[in-house]
């Protein structure tokens, strides 16, 4: 049987508008500090560019030929023409090579700077999404473990009790109680609406799944 719980009013005051507040102000500074750690990207050479749509171009006749109305005489011109080009170096950043001269060894990764700055970019990304919410789960865990903050407003089944009272190991207590580490994960993936209205729709502070390409 569900045991019928009396919150005290200042658990709302001095726990849930607390935590809730926190955390979308610690979203709307992650979106400006992201911004001020990623410069904009470099421009790319006209070589490079010519590249990559040459690629592009042939991985989509790879995917397609086989569905396509078009006859394969058309298909055969033109990976024909692609290969060719590839072959003499016309589509490639670095210009045509010489077919005297040795193979060129294998890129290395550390030694290109864009690829570094890359990597160095990616580091960046988990630090600025990882370090606040640590910090914050910290700061929920030790202050206001055990806390049972709000109950929602609607039946639940049983299926939600892990997910809405992390934290409290009580298996009598109503579903629809929502614990303090609880309601910080329903904030960390039900703000996006808010960040949207504050920040936009292209924003660093909504869910990490859109964090981590609004820097790109």
């Amino acid at each position: 049987m569900a045991v019928n719980l009396y919150l005290d009013p200042q658990i709302r005051d001095w726990v849930l508008f607390p935590i809730t507040l926190v955390m979308i102000l610690v979203g709307i500074l992650r979106h400006y500090v992201t911004l001020l750690l990623f410069s904009t990207p470099k421009k790319q050479t006209a070589a490079a560019i010519k590249e990559q749509r040459a690629l592009l171009r042939s991985q989509i006749l790879r995917a397609t030929c086989q569905n396509s109305p078009l006859p394969p005489y058309y298909y055969s011109r033109i990976s024909f023409a692609l290969s060719e080009n590839f072959v003499k170096g016309l589509y490639l950043k670095e210009g045509p090579r010489d077919p005297k001269a040795p193979a060129p060894p294998p890129p290395n990764p550390l030694s290109d700077p864009s690829q570094m700055e890359g990597m160095m970019d990616g580091m960046k990304k988990q630090m600025a999404m990882n370090i606040p919410q640590m910090i914050i789960m910290g700061w929920i865990s030790f202050f206001f473990h055990g806390f049972v903050m709000i109950k929602l407003p609607f039946p639940l089944t049983l299926g939600f009790k892990t997910m809405l009272q992390r934290g409290i190991e009580t298996p009598d207590m109503d579903v629809r109680w929502v614990s303090s580490l609880s309601w910080y994960f329903l904030n960390l993936f039900g703000l996006n609406g808010i960040f949207r209205l504050i920040l936009g729709s292209d924003n660093c502070a909504s869910n990490p799944q859109e964090f981590l390409a609004c820097v790109h």
